[in-house]
């Protein structure tokens, strides 16, 4: 059974023993039901993990910090997805995925044909329970870089941050004829734009096109949004990553 892995946003120094926040404690300690002693890993993202025992104190519990090391497991691509926002699960599902496929950032967009409609509170609110998803599956598939969920950015807002982009630019089009096998391995990062559950309008890919993103299909089947995005990535990591 693989060591139980913890994310904490707080200095891991090894050799000293550190409280664990008290939604972490209780899901090791009343979720997991991990005992005194046992073996758990803590990350705070800077890269490394540190390796200590549980130490139950009451309803709280306290880690005993005994090594630290810094696998490498982030993948030699630089990928910014860029997704049109889904609705409930859909989209909740494409981040998990998505970081487990080594996505390096995610900015979320709301397109025209966006089905949800958030106000200010909810964006925050809504961004804040994403950027928990991604803590999430970090914690579950070892990477100990957590990609940050950029604040939710209307189609127009985002469109004007595009010119200080650098790298390769796709937008994943199902009427496109260019396909990965293609294309060569990037340089520099790849900006990823995927479109929301209706598809992107005409004015938007247009506006897009025009931006110098390179239209990309998946082949001949219509993906749907929770699927476009990750088939890219999977498909990226296995033609040019650590797939």
């Amino acid at each position: 059974m693989p060591i139980p892995r913890f994310y904490c946003a707080m200095p891991l120094p090894p050799g000293r023993q550190v409280a664990l926040p008290d939604e972490v404690a209780r899901h090791a300690v009343g979720v997991l039901r991990l005992r005194d002693g046992d073996d758990v890993i803590l990350f705070n993202g800077d890269g490394s993990e540190c390796i200590g025992q549980l130490v139950k104190t009451g309803k709280s519990a306290e880690v005993s910090l005994k090594m630290v090391c810094s696998p490498e497991r982030e993948s030699p691509l630089d990928i910014t997805l860029v997704q049109g926002v889904s609705s409930g699960e859909r989209m909740d599902y494409t981040l998990q995925k998505a970081v487990e496929l080594g996505v390096t950032a995610i900015q979320p967009v709301m397109m025209r044909r966006t089905i949800v409609r958030l106000d200010d509170d909810k964006r925050h609110k809504r961004r804040q329970h994403w950027q928990g998803v991604v803590i999430s599956a970090c914690e579950q598939c070892g990477r100990n870089h957590v990609p940050p969920v950029a604040p939710i950015l209307d189609f127009h807002e985002w469109l004007g941050t595009v010119p200080g982009l650098v790298g390769e630019r796709f937008l994943l089009d199902p009427e496109a004829s260019l396909r990965l096998r293609d294309l060569a391995a990037p340089v520099e990062t790849v900006t990823l734009l995927a479109g929301p559950e209706g598809g992107y309008d005409a004015n938007e890919r247009d506006a897009v096109i025009r931006a110098g993103f390179t239209r990309l299909s998946l082949g001949p089947r219509i993906l749907r949004t929770e699927t476009a995005a990750l088939a890219a990535l999977a498909a990226m990591q296995s033609q040019w990553g650590d797939l």
